[in-house]
């Protein structure tokens, strides 16, 4: 299954099913994948428990990184997300429903690749939502001094991830792995298994913390002298024969399918934990020696930029070089406002549930004769009008006669959020929250100075025919 590079939302287009082993409890657990609708993200189901409590996989979640990533809410607690988040954020899966009988994902062979299998079979569904992509306004950095951490995310119009891994151990050496683009993760990194040292296998058994551990679901690196004892009680532990310290320092359990496999892995890792950050982005990321609780900690921080900046995205693109849609006379032909009340200029985007116009604000206004004279600030309320004539723009029907008129019914939500000043050029967006009926719009409006929010409101209307006049 290839990449698929949709402006649209994507779940899967069937539900499929997955079973194993969970590392940690040992217990078998079931998965089953379910197509969700627009806007849901990916959300865990514990059907094992009371009432199936659900846990949006979300950096805010995040309770746990110890080994693996754990999220938790509602009283539903799951771990080891990591390989299929990864699985579905590298396939461009935005909605779906993970349905889960235990605490943990199963680890199965310790990559991601058995989740890309179930989800070839499930297929892949364009969805009627927009999948709006978030870019970053400047390079977001994390540093950990102490655990020699190191991860920026800089501005970039893709997805590219690259790692490095260096653990002073002679067998692995210093690592290097990279993620061009995201149609080859499938084939370039899901395949890629999760590692460990000899002598955390041995503290992992002794505390009796990797119940559901397999020789063969991990590769395991052997970077400091063992005794064929030490050798020997590893394969009892997981009931295998003839295991011995392969040439190159990793156990004979299974051959690398990269020759940088654990770099790779790292690097999936990183794409799985910070599909937590909850939102689609576009980066270059760059990450020195990543771990579960240094990549949360980074994508924390990418989620507190983007809820900063998402605004950004809203901004309609504005160059005054560019013939407006309507003109100021074409306006004067829609609306039946005149001087000094038209208070639009132009309009420059219109489609069937958004418009944008714009008003240019200069120190000639006729407000500003008695609103704060040597202070000059654009009245809040007639801000909130020059909304309404942009909706107008939208919803008022065409006529020649210019025969409607419009009345406010109710304004809610509505914020002032700068001043309006003399030169100020305000770019108005107005948007449909529901369907015009009987002459009742709702709409939701936004006023932009440069890269700033000026003043927002929700507004209802009812548009109504001028009666006729009898003579």
């Amino acid at each position: 299954m290839q990449l698929n590079n949709s402006d649209r939302q994507q779940t899967i287009a069937s539900g499929v099913s997955i079973s194993g082993v969970g590392i940690h409890s040992g217990q078998t657990v079931d998965i089953n994948l379910k197509p969700a609708e627009p806007n849901t993200g990916i959300v865990f189901k514990r059907v094992d428990l009371p009432n199936m409590p659900s846990v949006k996989a979300d950096v805010d979640n995040v309770v746990d990184t110890t080994r693996s990533t754990t999220i938790e809410a509602n009283g539903a607690r799951v771990g080891t997300i990591e390989h299929l988040m990864a699985a579905l954020v590298g396939n461009g899966i935005d909605n779906v429903i993970v349905e889960i009988n235990a605490a943990e994902v199963p680890i199965l062979d310790g990559s991601a690749e058995p989740f890309i299998e179930i989800l070839q079979q499930a297929g892949v569904k364009d969805q009627d939502a927009a999948k709006i992509y978030y870019k970053l306004q400047h390079n977001i950095t994390f540093t950990d001094e102490e655990k020699k951490v190191e991860m920026v995310a800089m501005p970039y119009d893709s997805y590219r991830i690259n790692t490095l891994i260096d653990f002073n151990s002679p067998v692995l050496g210093t690592q290097h792995a990279a993620l061009k683009k995201l149609s080859d993760f499938n084939s370039e990194v899901a395949p890629c298994r999760t590692f460990c040292f000899f002598h955390e296998l041995e503290y992992l058994i002794d505390n009796n913390l990797i119940k559901g551990g397999d020789i063969n679901n991990a590769i395991v690196v052997v970077d400091k002298p063992v005794t064929d004892a030490q050798v020997q009680r590893i394969a009892k532990a997981f009931k295998k024969e003839n295991v011995k310290v392969a040439e190159g320092g990793i156990l004979n359990n299974l051959e690398l399918r990269f020759p940088n496999e654990p770099a790779r892995h790292k690097l999936l890792d990183v794409v799985g934990d910070l599909a937590l950050v909850g939102f689609p982005f576009k980066a270059h990321i760059i990450a020195n020696r990543p771990g579960h609780s240094s990549n949360i900690e980074f994508a924390r921080k990418i989620k507190e930029h983007i809820k900063k900046n998402k605004h950004r995205l809203q901004i309609p693109a504005y160059d005054p070089t560019v013939p407006p849609i309507y003109d100021v006379h074409a306006i004067e032909k829609k609306l039946p406002h005149r001087y000094p009340f038209l208070l639009i200029d132009k309009v420059i985007e219109l489609t069937d549930k958004h418009v944008v116009a714009i008003k240019n604000v200069t120190y000639n206004e006729p407000y500003f004769q008695g609103h704060f004279p040597g202070n000059c600030v654009m009245p809040g309320v007639l801000q909130v009008e020059a909304l309404a004539q942009t909706g107008g723009i939208l919803t008022i029907p065409d006529d020649p006669d210019n025969d409607y008129d419009t009345y406010f019914l109710k304004i809610d939500h509505c914020k002032f959020k700068q001043k309006v000043v003399p030169g100020d050029t305000l770019i108005l967006k107005m948007e449909l929250i529901n369907p015009v009926r009987r002459g009742i719009c709702e709409m939701k409006g936004t006023i932009f100075v440069g890269d700033k929010i000026a003043a927002e409101a929700e507004m209802v209307a009812q548009i109504v025919k001028k009666p006729k006049v009898r003579v």
